[in-house]
């Protein structure tokens, strides 16, 4: 390509902790140090001090200051709803038609519905970090709101506006064909997030889990497994990193079971990869995901998987028995039983944990980056006209 290529990417904020948030960060830098890309982000919910996850210095970042996420009365919220998606439109547009990008591409969040109707010329990419019936329902008050034949209806409405994009693009084959009803859906998985210089021993008596305290993570399922674990198996600890909103009711719940000695909410970390290389075995007890990134993590770091088969992405990320275990999403105890079974099995753990190094080469940022570079590339021949 003869100029540099200007990419624009659509998402709510970048002033909290969150995957989606991690991935974008890493995938624009690479983007700018490497292909010499010149990326902008647009945002919708303010400025907030520094974006959580580091941007390269030439990622430029516009704020349209709608405030979807404010809090307001549920009477009041349906109608200004209605107007900050218009507002949301229009400024976007504007800022479009100001950057003129090559490609817009969205996080698909609200502007899913009009993304393929702006005027600014570009090629528009819609990516989703959701399978598809959470993708769906991404709304539950509006699903609750509205009679069911206006919220199928605007499913159907949303559905026909993805096939209006140049590309959907999915994490998984295994949410891919769930879009029947599309014909343009790209496969492209997400990057890890480091490379590891050390790997974990299999050796230590530690389990790790890694997530945000919500309900999605299913870590009260996981608490109610340990305390069958921890009876068998007494010299065993569970540690579980990260931060969220259920953290008292999960605590409350360790506390009630008697298991304050062995299983700990750590709280947040700015370096996982050392704490899932001084544990042994990851777990991942989730109810759904978009694509499960952080077995991906754990297997770079040298971890076997003990995870529910659930929506999306352990099943494509397990080879059971060869690095790790897949459990029927939602059953307790086997997924207790699985646990033990890896801790008492120590050199079948060790060799597990070598195969899944193995497991997760196609996952480095260079490999996905360059997938994303030859779409883009293949978008341009396409659409060579518009962009003339």
């Amino acid at each position: 390509m003869g100029k540099r290529l200007r990419i624009v990417y659509c998402i709510p904020s970048v002033y909290k902790m969150g995957g989606m948030e991690r991935v974008l960060a890493l995938k624009v830098n690479f983007f700018v140090e490497t292909f010499g890309y010149e990326v902008h982000i647009i945002t919708t919910e303010g400025i907030s001090g520094t974006p959580f996850f580091n941007f390269h210095p030439s990622v430029q970042i516009h704020d349209l200051n709608i405030h979807f996420d404010v809090w307001m009365p549920k009477y009041k919220r349906f109608l200004m709803y209605a107007y900050k998606r218009f507002l949301y439109k229009r400024r976007l547009e504007q800022c479009l038609n100001k950057i003129k990008p090559d490609i817009t591409i969205a996080m698909l969040r609200r502007e899913v519905g009009f993304l393929s109707s702006m005027s600014d010329g570009s090629i528009k990419i819609a990516e989703s970090h959701f399978y598809k019936d959470c993708f769906l329902h991404i709304n539950p008050q509006l699903s609750r709101f509205l009679p069911r034949f206006m919220w199928d209806y605007w499913i159907k409405k949303i559905v026909k506006k993805l096939n209006c994009l140049s590309r959907f693009v999915v994490l998984t084959q295994e949410d891919r064909v769930l879009w029947t009803e599309l014909d343009n859906v790209e496969i492209i998985p997400n990057p890890i997030a480091f490379v590891p210089s050390v790997f974990s021993t299999c050796t230590n008596h530690h389990v790790i889990a890694v997530g945000r305290y919500v309900p999605q993570k299913g870590f009260d399922m996981l608490i109610t497994a340990w305390a069958q674990v921890v009876a068998v198996c007494p010299d065993w600890k569970l540690h579980i990193w990260g931060e969220g909103e259920l953290r008292e009711q999960l605590q409350s719940q360790i506390d009630r079971m008697g298991l304050d000695e062995s299983c700990f909410l750590e709280g947040r970390t700015d370096n996982v990869a050392e704490k899932y290389v001084e544990n042994s075995v990851f777990v991942l007890s989730s109810r759904f995901e978009g694509f499960a990134m952080v077995i991906a993590e754990a297997m770079a770091c040298g971890l076997p998987v003990v995870s529910y088969a659930c929506p999306c992405g352990p099943k494509n990320l397990v080879q059971e028995g060869v690095n790790g275990f897949l459990v029927e999403n939602g059953n307790v105890h086997e997924l207790s039983q699985k646990i033990i079974y890896m801790i008492e099995h120590e050199e079948e753990r060790k060799w597990m944990g070598q195969n899944a190094i193995k497991s997760v080469g196609c996952f480095q940022i260079e490999m996905v980056a360059l997938q994303w570079k030859k779409l883009f590339e293949k978008l341009l021949e396409e659409h060579s006209d518009l962009l003339k």
